[in-house]
């Protein structure tokens, strides 16, 4: 194949694979370039968007740089060294220390071409690296599972000492009549296993649900519930008992709603809290777990779902000095991380940042957090009348409920703050009607709301196991493409696999991102309807949530099942 010289600056793998004819130089060059924007690793990029297979590239690697090619599935990964470096360098770089002879540490790399993983290694080790060329979904599934096993210790826990579980002190201890024995060590086993593996599994919600004859214990992954375990119904009393003393709640108190907190020690570096709810009902008490990780925050503004024009929207928002940036949506789909995730890009030494939530479901170093309790007039409108005293910059309250929280919102966003909060409603346009509903006048709605944003959560598919799915045109036109884009799209369905749910892993953020304009002011100030505003914010390009749903699909991030299950047609 003869190679240009503008082809042969081209370097290292890149330049491999143009000169074996896997890819050409425009291509190579489109790839790398789009690795670098994504900050991807650049053979991870190949493999991801399926452009090459794993085996091809590192055929190819071996060949070039004459290094032999190991099957690390094959290794036995008891002998990996988990704990000499971060998960997050071995994630970055697709590398993995495999093996230490003296000071000489041997790590597995898709790209032996990667000095940089090498040598960030090297300096957090102190040893000197040298590269095992693997082919990259081989190593990637070997890190998720070292990872896995490494993290939390689960797999001891859950075998050996689940009846020693370190939970925080409680005040609330039965008395010697009601339920004495929920401290049997069976049921504290048994609920700190289902505890443990939902953490692992990375569950959000747990149910404990009594019927008349069974009871039923389902855990909410990615979105969907799923039953994990079915124990006997003459058992159901001393599990609600057991979880009520670890949340500090009255175990003898059976006809109210109950609301506590249970925290789980797993390290001294990491600890779980759980939202903990109880609610009457005709066979006994449903208990709910919220499962508040403060690692979900942390995921940074990238990771979350935006397009480039969304992102860059939201972010001139949140960079405002003064005014109102409103998330809404459902309970569960992602309102709280993306605030935090503002909130973290905000936080600063010189930033006075005050939030109130009922209740605070991520701590955040550096921000006062306040926990609202109705019950001692705590109220939302009271925290914040409190942050306004103290000289605040900016101010987050967890949910807009009425019209005194509304008001007390909109004047601090008026008077020089910054305000982030939540509101339930289906889309943006509704959301300003919403507040004119609650009593705001439409005037001071237009002065202070800056941005709005709807969102869903949508699982994305597994990208070991999908499969390109052929559909023909005037389906795909009739789901929401246009003609051009139904004849390019290529949309991907959920298979499933050893590494997957149902063919899904994770979650990713449908966005549908509304800037309060000057013509969107005068319409609110002027009474307008839903409608119009919907009408002017498909005239500013602002994308629905069915349209960033269908970017997603085109993107090959998730399939067109998952869109139409989040969102309205």
């Amino acid at each position: 194949m003869a190679v240009s010289k503008e082809k042969m600056h081209l370097g290292g793998l890149a330049r491999r694979l143009v000169l074996d004819g896997l890819l050409t130089e425009e291509a190579a060059r489109q790839h790398f370039d789009e690795a670098l924007k994504h900050k991807t690793p650049f053979v991870s990029h190949l493999v991801g968007k399926k452009i090459l297979d794993s085996q091809t590239i590192a055929i190819a690697a071996s060949q070039e740089f004459g290094v032999p090619l190991f099957d690390i599935s094959a290794l036995d990964r008891d002998v990996i060294p988990s704990d000499l470096v971060t998960e997050k360098l071995i994630r970055k770089h697709h590398a993995l220390p495999i093996f230490k002879r003296g000071n000489k540490l041997f790590v597995a790399v898709s790209d032996p071409t990667n000095l940089q993983a090498l040598d960030e290694i090297k300096f957090h080790t102190r040893t000197s690296t040298e590269a095992i060329l693997v082919e990259e979904d081989k190593l990637m599934k070997v890190i998720d599972q070292t990872m896995e096993a490494a993290e939390t210790t689960m797999t001891d826990l859950m075998d050996a000492d689940l009846d020693n579980i370190d939970f925080e002190d409680t005040d609330e201890r039965p008395s010697d009549d009601v339920d004495a024995d929920i401290d049997d060590a069976p049921i504290v086993r048994f609920v700190n296993k289902i505890l443990l593996d939902a953490i692992n599994k990375g569950a959000s919600d747990i149910h404990f649900e009594p019927y008349e004859k069974t009871f039923r214990i389902r855990v909410r992954h990615d979105g969907i519930l799923k039953e994990v375990a079915s124990p006997p119904s003459s058992i159901a009393n001393k599990l609600t008992s057991r979880i009520k003393v670890m949340s500090r709640m009255n175990i003898s108190e059976r006809r109210v709603p109950q609301d506590g907190r249970i925290k789980m020690s797993l390290s001294k570096k990491r600890a779980i809290d759980f939202r903990v709810n109880t609610c009457p009902t005709l066979y006994g008490e449903k208990i709910v777990l919220r499962i508040l990780d403060p690692t979900s925050a942390q995921v940074g503004i990238e990771q979350l779902g935006f397009s480039d024009k969304q992102r860059k929207q939201f972010m001139a928002a949140i960079k405002k000095p003064y005014g109102m940036i409103l998330v809404t949506g459902p309970t569960g789909s992602g309102k709280t991380v993306t605030l935090y995730t503002a909130l973290n890009i905000l936080n600063s030494d010189d930033i006075n940042i005050s939030t109130a939530e009922d209740p605070v479901e991520i701590t955040v170093p550096g921000i006062n957090q306040v926990n609202v309790n109705v019950k001692t007039g705590l109220t939302f409108a009271e925290s914040l009348r409190a942050f306004l005293r103290q000289d605040p910059d900016i101010i987050m309250v967890g949910e807009i409920r009425d019209l005194e929280t509304a008001e007390i919102s909109v004047k601090a966003a008026q008077t020089g703050h910054l305000v982030l909060s939540t509101l339930h409603t289906n889309d943006a346009p509704q959301t300003l009607n919403r507040l004119s509903q609650m009593g705001i006048p439409p005037y001071n709605i237009a002065s202070a709301v800056l941005l709005i944003m709807a969102q869903r959560l949508a699982r994305k598919l597994c990208d070991s196991c999908k499969q390109e799915e052929k559909l023909p045109v005037d389906l795909l036109v009739k789901e929401g493409f246009s003609e051009e884009d139904a004849k390019s799209t290529k949309p991907y369905k959920a298979v499933g696999c050893d590494l997957c749910v149902n063919g899904y892993k994770g979650r990713v953020g449908i966005f549908q991102v509304m800037p309060v304009s000057e013509e969107m002011q005068q319409i609110i100030i002027q009474g307008g309807s839903t409608k119009n505003l919907e009408e002017q914010a498909i005239k500013e390009g602002v994308l629905t949530l069915r349209e960033s749903g269908l970017e997603k699909i085109m993107a090959g991030v998730t399939s067109i099942e998952e869109i139409n299950r989040i969102t309205k047609d």
